[in-house]
């Protein structure tokens, strides 16, 4: 009976921990280029009672044995990376990327940071820099006087200067990928961290073998899918009630029990 009591609330804390990655990503169905997440969890280790094969009798063996598991554990937490859909914006400083690839930013001790959201701005020293003022690596300035700038699918950025009426190339996109999406930190604001098991940063040209290409005036959204969100949270929900069931059956067959000295 106590075995039920701890298996039940392994399973009560398991679904718990799924209803945070649900609550997270539902909370963050509108925000530009975030990824949802998924909890994995695996079965604990199980009290072998009768080991399978074990003999029963001279000239017979268990086919199964007796194997009684001791509840569930979260495994992992995993960033899923497909792609959001496009938003058109109008906005000249908005770029998502149409297919794999992460925008660079510099944070301000020095460290690279990576992002699918390309909601980028200017600032007052004509720097493209993401909405906290990070600015974007290789960076861009836009001259004062520009106008009608221009992002192509290669990344490459121009606008007209003053009273030039030919565009001037002011700079250029580069974009990275990852041997493992998956591995990367996620360190909040739009923002992931290389680690070791992310593999190391590999830049290249948008619209180059395996680099997506830019899109001006698009931004790409959140890849949460609320009917998706909505149908777990009812599972989990469930899941929850019954493995508080399991608690309060156990305890009321340990009262039965008790209330038979």
């Amino acid at each position: 009976m106590i075995r039920s009591l701890w298996t039940g609330t392994t399973g009560m804390n398991a679904q718990q921990l799924n209803l945070d990655v649900i609550a997270n990503n539902l909370a963050n169905v509108s925000t530009v280029g975030f990824k949802k997440s998924r909890a994995d969890f695996q079965d604990l280790m199980y009290q072998i009672m009768k080991v399978p094969g074990s003999q029963t009798s001279a000239d017979t063996e268990s086919p199964t044995g007796i194997q009684v598991g001791l509840g569930v554990r979260p495994a992992a937490v995993q960033k899923l990376f497909t792609e959001g859909d496009l938003i058109q914006t109008g906005n000249e400083l908005d770029v998502a990327i149409e297919g794999s690839g992460f925008f660079q930013v510099e944070l301000p001790n020095g460290e690279i940071a990576y992002t699918r959201a390309g909601a980028f701005k200017r600032d007052s020293d004509g720097r493209m820099t993401n909405s906290d003022g990070y600015p974007i690596t290789p960076g861009i300035t836009i001259p004062d006087d520009s106008r009608q700038i221009s992002i192509s699918e290669t990344g490459v950025v121009s606008a007209l200067i003053g009273d030039d009426q030919e565009s001037t190339e002011i700079g250029n996109f580069e974009t990275v990928n990852f041997t493992n999406n998956g591995g990367l930190a996620a360190i909040g604001k739009n923002l992931f961290r290389e680690t070791t098991s992310s593999g190391t940063a590999t830049g290249g040209t948008p619209g180059d073998d395996g680099y997506g290409l830019l899109l001006q005036n698009y931004l790409e959204g959140s890849n949460v899918n609320i009917v998706e969100e909505m149908a777990t949270m009812i599972t989990t929900q469930r899941a929850y009630e019954i493995n508080s069931k399991t608690i309060q059956t156990s305890d009321e067959m340990m009262q039965t029990t008790n209330n038979m000295v």
